[in-house]
């Protein structure tokens, strides 16, 4: 991550001046037949109508009539408390799934995520036993399940994760309530048990809701096998007691089997001993996980070797075995995800991380883009005194989410991202997401999160906590700016790139940790990785990574790397990567002054900060701009060119800060010793959110156009914008309190 840019990118310290700015406080939803933005038509009629979700020959997501399926998708936890209870610090409002349903289709959502925790809850039935699921959970699944399908969206499930297992005492696991579950899965026979009667009760018993178990419902598109952990993950080494006494003798007869002995191993290994090792007990131990970071030689090297090859394949026929178990034993028609985590070094471990995946049919990535938060609950709460950095993509994209290497003939999906709060520029994501996703083919991003039926208004992480929640999507910045993004990368407006880089890879590179020829950005979690930052790698690959953002970046593995190939960059990385131009020429980033266009003939915008420029002429759209900074995106509603389309919508999004928001910039000392520039928390706020009013022009290159109608938030008609007409154009300026308008 890097913070040369963190005092341009600073907003004036001090209080949020409300004469900048419009309250944003819209009505419910009452879903009106007059409103002129309503996408709920996107979508099927009922979701899975066509049958289940497929993968074509080429890796990507088609409908069950064939029909190529794009997903634009959020996470959702909406309804799930089975018995509502208030909070003090959060709005009174009950859950009701089916307008939660309604209002994400009308903003253009046909998928949904429900990260959920379906393991024995320990505290709430201290008598259950281990293969147990936990029925709440299971109940609110099938709520939501059935509820999505009604509006034409489909679900994704994420059943488990580690870090919410706990174990009760009276199970008589060795180990104990003291056991951690990072790991165990992809080993551990008990946990393996207990994981399949977990899927089995969740998976084949009957929906109340539907009236069909979950296994035969095709609006349940996707099931992941577990959130968040791997073997090749720095939990790993947390390993302890009989379970990880278990796991190193799988991993002695494993070596045993290749070698014949464990005395040929420790000469092929140049005697290179493990601390822990019990050579005359007949058990090896696990080297780090950090040794594979680094740049090992000899029989230490040879020794990771075979280490991380053990580590992935017990990972790898776990996802193969699961997968069987999912669709032959319990005969679900659905997909089937591995997870979405990391490895301990993007450079040297990921595609090892990512070929383990592969016995499965989809491929994820969980990658937030966030800056430097510093605060006592960073991990989950914006409280006053905390300290932040305000990146943007426009500025340094190297972070940017999409920068992933797609596995050839898989789809990939980001099941977890957002713009992360406290950082300002949110309202770049949406339309970055859509312009770069439909480039780069990648199938799914997934934003995350909501708990609320419609929006999210500025409130208390967690409803006791005098603070402001963060991980949150459902806010004019991200959720206002839905519309437009979605509309026109599931119609397809935005041409697909062809690759730019195809990486083949041997299995033994894999093994060896040889540095591949581009690799992903790290990523951070305060949550889950030490420090304030991720770190950088000292490893340099072949090709920049600012070639993820000039097209499709694919990787094969188990082929024959002479087989690679990439293409001529230099026609579209230029000025020392300055500026890069997408293989299709309908995508330009400037990171010299700070914009993104899209120029394709059914839709154009630009993200910017616009004090750098004021005037962007795109193909059909003319934008001028006095706003410090915003997006504006210009889409046809009706399938056509701009510049015939009979419907268009403009959609402007600005910054929003809760009311009486304060900062002031401040220097941040890291946990490494680096001190960067940002901002002090003096005031997180409170309801409603103060959005800046848009100062944009909008010349249009349509003479049939006639009317413009600015539209309040739930897409119905407020007043007419009057409408300047030049003999091949229309032009009017934009209303500082709105979000879109349509033009027709």
């Amino acid at each position: 991550m890097t913070f040369r840019f963190a005092l341009l990118l600073a907003a004036a310290g001090g209080l949020v001046h409300a004469q900048d700015r419009w309250a944003f406080d819209p009505h419910p939803d009452e879903f009106s037949p007059e409103a002129l933005l309503d996408l709920r038509y996107l979508n099927e009629k009922t979701a899975g109508e066509n049958g289940f979700v497929r993968v074509d020959d080429n890796g990507d997501f088609v409908l069950g009539n064939g029909k190529p399926a794009r997903f634009w998708a959020v996470n959702t936890t909406v309804a799930r408390e089975a018995v509502w209870t208030p909070r003090p610090r959060w709005p009174q409002v009950p859950p009701d799934l089916a307008r939660h349903a309604r209002f994400l289709a009308k903003r253009g959502v046909n998928m949904v995520r429900l990260h959920a925790h379906i393991n024995p809850d320990v505290k709430a039935a201290p008598n259950a036993p281990i293969t147990a699921i936990n029925e709440a959970e299971r109940d609110w699944i099938w709520r939501t399940v059935a509820a999505m399908k009604k509006e034409g969206i489909y679900t994704t499930i994420s059943p488990y994760w580690p870090n919410t297992m706990a174990f009760n005492p009276n199970w008589g696991i060795p180990g104990g309530a003291s056991l951690g579950a990072h790991a165990l899965l992809f080993f551990d026979e008990t946990m393996q048990r207990a994981y399949k009667a977990w899927m089995r009760a969740l998976l084949t018993e009957t929906n109340p809701y539907t009236g069909i178990p979950l296994a035969r419902d095709p609006s349940l598109a996707i099931i992941q096998l577990q959130n968040e952990d791997s073997l090749l993950f720095y939990t790993v080494n947390n390993l302890k007691g009989p379970q990880r006494e278990d796991f190193r003798r799988k991993y002695t007869a494993w070596v045993a089997a290749k070698y014949g002995s464990l005395e040929a191993a420790m000469t092929a290994w140049s005697g290179n001993r493990a601390p822990g090792d019990d050579l005359a007990g007949g058990l090896i131990e696990f080297h780090n996980l950090w040794e594979m970071t680094q740049n090992r030689t000899g029989g230490f090297a040879r020794r990771l070797t075979d280490q991380l090859q053990f580590w992935t394949e017990t990972q790898y026929v776990f996802h193969a075995e699961m997968t069987a178990f999912l669709k032959n034993e319990l005969g679900c028609g659905q997909l089937v995800n591995a997870t979405n985590w990391k490895s301990g070094d993007p450079v040297r471990l990921e595609d090892a991380e990512r070929y383990s995946y592969t016995p499965t049919d989809v491929i994820a990535k969980n990658r937030y883009y966030s800056g430097v938060h510093i605060g006592p609950n960073r991990g989950w709460a914006i409280i006053n005194g905390d300290k932040f950095t305000s990146p943007s993509i426009l500025l340094d994209p190297r972070d940017f989410p999409l920068n992933l290497k797609q596995v050839e003939r898989y789809p990939m999906i980001i099941t977890e991202s957002s713009w992360v709060m406290p950082m300002r520029y949110a309202t770049e994501g949406p339309f970055l997401v859509a312009a770069w996703q439909s480039l780069t083919g990648i199938d799914a991003f997934y934003w995350f999160s909501t708990r609320d039926n419609e929006w999210t208004q500025p409130m208390s992480a967690n409803g006791y906590l005098a603070s402001q929640g963060k991980w949150i999507f459902a806010t004019p910045d991200v959720l206002g700016t839905f519309p437009a993004a979605a509309l026109m990368y599931r119609m397809g407006y935005v041409e697909r790139g062809t690759p730019v880089v195809r990486e083949t890879r041997a299995l033994e590179d894999l093994w060896n940790r040889r540095t591949p020829i581009i690799a992903e950005s790290p990523t951070y979690d305060p949550n889950r990785d030490a420090g304030d930052i991720a770190p950088a790698s000292s490893v340099r690959t072949g090709v920049t990574p600012l070639a993820f953002l000039a097209g499709e970046v694919r990787v094969v593995y188990d082929e024959d790397p002479a087989q690679t190939r990439v293409a001529d960059l230099s026609e579209l990385i230029l000025e020392d990567g300055a500026v890069i131009r997408s293989v299709t020429g309908q995508h330009e980033l400037n990171t010299a002054k700070g914009y993104a266009t899209l120029n394709s003939p059914k839709a154009q915008g630009v993200a910017a900060f616009f004090r750098n420029q004021r005037e962007f002429r795109l193909a059909d759209v003319g934008i001028r701009s006095g706003n410090e900074y915003g997006v504006v995106l210009v889409v046809a509603m009706d399938d056509q060119p701009l510049s015939r389309s009979g419907k268009v919508l403009a959609q402007v999004g600005t910054e929003s800060r809760p009311e009486n928001w304060r900062e002031a910039p401040a220097e941040i000392e890291l946990s490494g010793g680096q001190k960067v520039s940002g901002f002090e928390v003096l005031d997180f706020g409170k309801a409603p959110w103060r959005v800046v009013k848009a100062d944009v022009e909008i010349t249009l290159r349509n003479a049939a156009l006639r009317k413009a109608t600015a539209l309040d938030m739930n897409g119905n008609p407020r007043t007419q914008v009057p409408l300047t007409r030049t003999a091949d154009a229309v032009r009017f300026q934009f209303p500082e309190d709105a979000m879109y308008v349509v033009i027709e």
